[in-house]
């Protein structure tokens, strides 16, 4: 970092991933982002004003990465049926979680500690997953693909059910050579469990 450019929200949430990454969430602090940045940590507070601000902004940037192609797939009506859009959907999330725990472990652990110490933020995150399913499953019953008359209630027993493939607490079983099977036979009990009502 050189003393003519300014220091961004971005480049100190880059840093911060990196610093949680090697000393994990309890041990790293401001100092140490500012001294990997090569900056005085009253630089860091600038943009954020405490350690919990920083972990918790690290957190909610991961938490928007993950949201985006999720987002994409819930409100783009060209992607295919709700039934497709629903399985592309939840497939893409489990993928999304996988890749996350078994590329990069060290910071998955990280955001799992965070997440653990920040329940309001997941309580949004995963009401917010809950209104993606909700808007696939509304398509569904407007197409008349699926019949229900409790689309809230619906996607959130769809997220329920689905939680062994989504939950960070179960990831140690993402690399079990048969997640994929266990995860096609709750799909398959989910979708038929939406179009029985037809």
């Amino acid at each position: 970092m050189t003393s003519d450019t300014p220091l961004t929200a971005e480049q100190i949430l880059i840093a911060a991933e990196d610093v949680f990454r090697r000393f994990g969430p309890t041990k790293a602090t401001v100092v140490d982002v500012a001294r990997s940045l090569g900056v005085s940590h009253s630089s860091v507070y600038r943009h954020f004003p405490s350690k919990t601000a920083l972990r918790e902004a690290v957190n909610q940037r991961w938490l928007d990465q993950a949201n985006r192609q999720l987002k994409v797939i819930s409100t783009d009506e060209g992607l295919g049926t709700a039934s497709e859009r629903l399985h592309s959907w939840l497939t893409t999330l489990f993928a999304t979680k996988r890749k996350k725990a078994l590329d990069d472990p060290e910071l998955f652990a990280t955001y799992q500690v965070l997440t653990d110490e920040n329940s309001g933020l997941v309580e949004e995150h995963i009401e917010t997953l809950i209104g993606q399913i909700a808007e696939i499953i509304h398509v569904g019953v407007d197409a008349k693909e699926f019949k229900l008359t409790h689309i809230q209630n619906t996607a959130r027993a769809v997220f329920d059910a689905t939680a062994p493939f989504h939950d960070p607490a179960y990831a140690a079983t993402w690399s079990d050579p048969k997640a994929d099977d266990r995860f096609d036979a709750v799909w398959k009990l989910v979708i038929g469990g939406l179009q029985a009502a037809r």
